[in-house]
């Protein structure tokens, strides 16, 4: 095989980045995007390795029957939603295998489908986000907002998000035209030089509530006075309300979006929304689940998972801003939260005092540090009922799970966003006796290969 070869090929998997994969007559695999699994195409050869290809597709022959018209023209261009040519239910038995697949082959789960329940998507896979970052850019001479194609800073620029709010349509079109009304500039990565860098938009499912934050290369926005009136007149239509617009400042050469400090231009810091029965205080840097629908689904299977009669002590690992602490407190006796990053701390104890919650105290530190501290100047007298960590990408610590098991909790609840570290992890607990017992995937980001599941495991011999 060589660079640029034409290859018919039939597309038979996905990987984890939802690449398609199929295999040519040598039996080498060829990856191609923007494909669907059943797929036979004609593929053009652009990179070779010692064992496998990458290709692009130049010809469907014979489209999957799982194949669809994506609903954004520029889903193939932007690469945030690599699963749109697929029929959503197809989405959905994909995730629901690849969680099965990591737990059986990184974890050594022997039966994983008979521990799964069937994954609970979306009953509309669309307008579910709560939370937007637009960079800014020129294109003619004008400003536009859009997303950066899949592994590039090559801007794609879109006048809305299928994924997101519809008010942002009517936000972008206002602020673009605001920026070149009063010749605003717009950041260039290349030269650092350039006022807007990103727009960061949030909005409350439940209370209608909505953010608009600048970030800017800069220290003051200009004609800063013109857009709130605007801005607040034109979003009530979508059954929004306008309560907070602020600016971040973010002058580094950086990826990053947000920079340290935010500040108001009019109205309030930060905006409210609502889990269950719970009330939020969301400010530009806090992290709050971007899909509300399934995050209190989500929740309320950790809920389950814990089994809560109202005795127990739960201690909550990397607790964020208190979200998952704040819901198990409704049926546990006492509730801990560690979290390593102090503001989310502060968030966290602020939303306790919000909801009137008194069962729940919060700290700050590295888990495997906060837990044997409180074991030391508790005496080791107050048993631990039910652990629930809910960590990065990247999955738990190995000085954490060390820490966990020593805890002894009767219960561990996990919920995920990567089935392959959740899977190592998985491994690592039943080698020191805790057994999973139930697994729940959740399409929290359709149209992506991301997928959130909980798990329940239990000490062996409960």
């Amino acid at each position: 095989m060589n660079k640029n070869d034409l290859l018919k090929v039939r597309i038979t998997d996905l990987d984890q980045e939802g690449i398609g994969i199929g295999h040519t007559d040598t039996g080498m695999a060829l990856f191609v995007k923007d494909t669907v699994p059943g797929d036979l195409i004609m593929a053009r050869v652009v990179k070779v390795k010692k064992s496998l290809a990458f290709g692009r597709v130049e010809q469907v022959i014979e489209p999957s029957s799982e194949r669809i018209k994506p609903a954004c023209a520029k889903a193939r261009a932007c690469g945030g939603c690599v699963l749109q040519q697929m029929a959503y239910p197809a989405q959905l038995a994909v995730k629901q295998r690849k969680v099965e697949e990591a737990l059986r082959r990184i974890g050594g789960v022997e039966h994983p489908e008979l521990l799964m329940e069937p994954i609970t998507g979306m009953e509309v896979p669309w307008e579910f986000r709560n939370k937007m970052q637009f960079p800014f850019g020129q294109l003619g001479g004008h400003t536009v907002l859009g997303f950066y194609a899949g592994r590039t800073h090559a801007l794609v620029p879109l006048d809305d998000c299928a994924v997101g709010h519809p008010v942002n349509r009517e936000i972008m079109r206002i602020i673009c035209r605001w920026a070149d009304t009063y010749g605003i500039s717009v950041y260039d990565e290349t030269t650092g030089q350039g006022l807007l860098r990103h727009l960061l938009t949030r909005v409350g499912f439940s209370t209608g509530e909505l953010m608009i934050c600048l970030v800017i290369n800069g220290r003051k926005v200009p004609y800063a006075d013109k857009l709130w009136n605007v801005l607040e007149h034109s979003v009530r239509s979508y059954g929004v309300r306008l309560v907070s617009l602020m600016y971040n400042v973010n002058t580094e050469r950086t990826n990053r979006i947000l920079g340290a400090h935010s500040f108001i231009l009019q109205g309030q810091p930060y905006i409210t929304d609502t889990i269950g029965p719970l009330s939020f205080r969301i400010s530009p840097g806090s992290f709050y689940q971007v899909n509300p629908v399934q995050t209190q689904r989500i929740y309320e299977k950790a809920m389950e998972y814990a089994d809560l009669s109202g005795n127990e002590t739960v201690w909550d690992m990397y607790c964020g801003t208190g979200t998952i602490s704040l819901f198990l407190s409704q049926k546990a006796h006492k509730v801990y939260g560690v979290e390593i990053v102090p503001e989310a701390i502060r968030d966290a104890r602020q939303n306790a005092a919000d909801n009137g919650i008194k069962n729940v105290e919060f700290f700050v530190g590295k888990a495997e540090e906060v837990v044997p501290d409180w074991f030391r100047t508790q005496g080791a007298k107050t048993r631990i009922d039910v652990v629930v960590v809910d960590p990065p990408r990247k999955g738990c610590d190995p000085m954490l799970l060390d820490t966990l098991v020593r805890m002894q909790p009767e219960r561990i609840v996990y919920v995920s966003c990567n089935p392959a570290t959740l899977a190592r992890d998985v491994k690592i607990l039943e080698t020191q006796g805790y057994v999973p017992r139930n697994v729940a995937p959740f399409d929290a980001f359709c149209h992506t290969m991301h997928c959130e599941s909980v798990v329940k495991l239990v000490r062996a011999g409960s």
